[in-house]
């Protein structure tokens, strides 16, 4: 059973046009015409329009179709293996283009002015858009969460490697504090947590001490950021609450140093 070239243009979403110059370039002719010379395709016609389109979709222009499908050495296998690799090194090439676009639309949701590289050499494997949603349902409106996306909006990769290693260096200084066995409401971890509290008022949003308090109180309470500190040292998350609630006493008793 045979298709004429209306039926053929329908099936397989393509012009008549096309379909005859297909044939005028001798790249697919159809097999059989009637008696009134209207084209007429078989299945083996159809299954060389399914390789063209294969191909097509691919990017190869049409002559050097016509040579690929015409090597006498090639069956159709051949070209099903070789089209099924071409997809495959298709379909990689476009995950890595949709990350690319999907990290450049996180990084304008969250108004960090980066592009997706820098972004990923700062952030890592982390991703800090998994959190956005809890974030604005904890603080969407307080001034505090208004005034760390503003402060980040304009924020470089320079700040943010600079960002990094402040925190970098904080966490080291309280794990040795409390691998060291100073108490959590000694000078040391109460300075430490002090350090803290002007790290986060320095670069997102004034940190006050009671803010810094509910702080403490989420690193212990939330296991996410409890996993985070005792991945340093187990009992890290506890003992950083109790220097930051000390520090906060501290202040508020007016002692040198807060």
């Amino acid at each position: 059973m045979s298709l004429s070239v209306g039926q053929v243009s329908r099936l397989a979403g393509v012009t008549v046009r096309t379909l005859h110059h297909y044939d005028e370039i001798g790249l697919l002719s159809p097999s059989e015409r009637t008696r009134a010379g209207y084209r007429r395709y078989t299945d083996d016609d159809l299954l060389r329009l399914q390789q063209v389109l294969l191909y097509r979709e691919l990017g190869f222009p049409l002559d050097e179709i016509a040579v690929i499908l015409d090597d006498p050495r090639a069956d159709e296998m051949t070209h099903l293996r070789r089209q099924h690799e071409l997809l495959l090194r298709e379909s990689d090439r476009l995950r890595d283009m949709i990350t690319a676009v999907e990290r450049a639309m996180q990084a304008r949701s969250m108004n960090i002015a980066l592009t997706p590289e820098e972004r990923f050499e700062v952030f890592g494997d982390f991703r800090p858009e998994d959190y956005d949603a809890e974030v604005e349902r904890r603080w969407g409106g307080t001034e505090a969460y208004a005034e760390s996306r503003r402060r980040v909006a304009v924020y470089t990769k320079a700040d943010w490697l600079q960002i990094k290693d402040e925190g970098a260096g904080l966490m080291d200084d309280l794990a040795a504090a409390f691998k060291a066995g100073l108490p959590a409401d000694g000078e040391r971890a109460m300075d430490l947590a002090e350090r803290h509290r002007g790290h986060i008022s320095r670069w997102f949003y004034d940190c006050s001490f009671e803010i810094h308090r509910c702080l403490g109180e989420m690193y212990v309470a939330d296991p996410r950021f409890t996993a985070t500190f005792d991945a340093s040292v187990p009992g890290l998350a506890a003992y950083f609450c109790l220097a930051i609630h000390a520090n906060a006493t501290r202040h508020a008793q007016g002692f040198p140093g807060s």
